[in-house]
């Protein structure tokens, strides 16, 4: 706070014991691919008539995006965005480069919990340049296929490469929100047959990660909308379609999780109707214990308050008799409520 606009610190975890680039440069005939700790090294595929892609995984190093940045001719402001992990996703035209913020959203190891990870794309005339907190991420596929040759990746130009990125990053937003079809349906079960407090935990916890889900998709929606008229200079109008298709995909995901979003706030109408209905079944149960032995009560205070002029005290077959009528009073009220259907 109080930094002068444009000064570089990184906001937010270091996720990466290092700070890497891996470069992939390629054309339809060739493809090289090589790996670095110095920016200097990755300096020589600025001007190549081939398209390079240069990722970085680990933003803690500001001195390595700095030099990276002040050789791409990227503004400050862009790498004081890069490095700030908190923003939300955006599109930034300048003349010669268009910033691209997204957030990619994944699955952990052991498949508990939704992360998110900020990526930070930069689009030049042939290069595409990639930073992210950490390595591993959703790009396995585009670079298996750059390095096979499949499809018009290796025949395209960078701005082709950067929806390639972008699709793949939207793709896994729809495995996240199938697992989260399946958390929400594990929870479903469990509010009908046995809920509990903790389940009405997972549904509160559930339901504030797809906020930051959407949050972190809903504004995603505007970005691909303006890449499809965005700068010719930079995006062919062939890529234009492709763009269309993933905004297509933006609005199904962003649908599916407004409906994750209601369906878990009918779970805590239906988890609090389900302890209301539990808990007036057990009232129900009192009551009816309790009114079946009020006639029984009566009867044992009426014989209690011995006074010394009551026939039945002296009786010989009063004990009994008195156990006779209880029981049968008892016996006609269960078959009353019975028949009422009450029990």
């Amino acid at each position: 706070m109080g930094a002068s606009p444009g000064t570089l610190v990184h906001v937010g975890e270091q996720k990466a014991e290092t700070a890497n680039i891996t470069i992939l440069d390629y054309s339809e005939a060739q493809f090289e691919e090589k790996q670095f700790t110095d920016a200097k090294d990755s300096f020589p595929f600025k001007d190549r008539p081939s398209v390079s892609w240069i990722n970085l995984d680990g933003l803690h190093n500001v001195n390595l995006i700095e030099d990276l940045g002040q050789h791409f001719g990227i503004h400050s402001l862009v790498l004081e965005d890069c490095l700030d992990t908190t923003h939300r996703p955006k599109l930034d035209d300048y003349d010669s480069y268009l910033f691209v913020v997204l957030k990619m959203l994944y699955l952990n190891s052991d498949k508990s919990r939704i992360e998110d990870e900020q990526i930070s794309l930069i689009l030049g005339q042939n290069f595409v340049i990639s930073l992210q907190e950490k390595a591993g991420d959703v790009f396995t596929s585009v670079r298996e296929r750059i390095r096979a040759g499949k499809g018009r990746i290796r025949k395209a130009k960078a701005d082709y490469l950067m929806y390639t990125l972008i699709d793949a990053v939207v793709d896994n937003y729809f495995v996240v929100v199938d697992e989260l079809n399946e958390k929400i349906d594990q929870l479903d079960t469990e509010v009908i047959e046995n809920p509990s407090p903790e389940t009405l935990q997972n549904i509160y916890h559930l339901k504030r990660r797809v906020v930051e889900i959407r949050k972190s998709v809903s504004p995603l929606r505007d970005v691909i909308s303006r890449l499809q008229k965005g700068d010719p200079e930079l995006l062919d109008e062939s890529t234009e379609i492709y763009f269309g298709d993933v905004f297509d995909h933006i609005l199904q995901v962003i649908e599916s999780i407004d409906a994750d979003r209601e369906i878990l706030s009918g779970l805590i109408d239906l988890y609090l109707s389900s302890v209301s209905n539990r808990t007036n079944e057990v009232m129900k149960v009192l009551t009816i214990m309790a009114t079946i032995f009020i006639p029984l009560t009566f009867i044992v205070g009426v014989y209690g308050m011995n006074f010394e002029y009551m026939p039945e005290l002296k009786w010989h077959y009063a004990y009994p008799l008195v156990w006779l009528i209880m029981l049968i009073i008892a016996a006609f009220m269960l078959f009353f409520f019975r028949k009422r259907r009450w029990i």
